[in-house]
């Protein structure tokens, strides 16, 4: 199993990771990746700047926005599987 982290901190809280992680959860579970892929939540992944900061399981970590979320979950998470 893969794992994405999402930062909650207080930069990316404010950016909408809650609503991103909705958004990866249902994305999940649309394409049956349920048995590959997992998310868990994680302080501050030192990219504050460009939040909301997404970490993939080989450390890549990605910007991503409400609005970008589906795009990169299919070209930075799935073409990576």
């Amino acid at each position: 199993m893969k794992t994405i982290s999402i930062c909650i901190g207080s930069a990316c809280h404010v950016k909408g990771s809650y609503e991103v992680i909705e958004v990866l959860k249902k994305l999940i579970v649309e394409q049956s990746l349920q048995s590959e892929l997992e998310i868990t939540a994680a302080f501050c992944l030192k990219n504050c700047v460009d939040a909301v900061s997404v970490k993939r399981w080989d450390g890549k970590v990605l910007s991503v926005s409400r609005e970008n979320v589906s795009q990169i979950f299919q070209d930075e998470i799935v073409a990576y599987l």
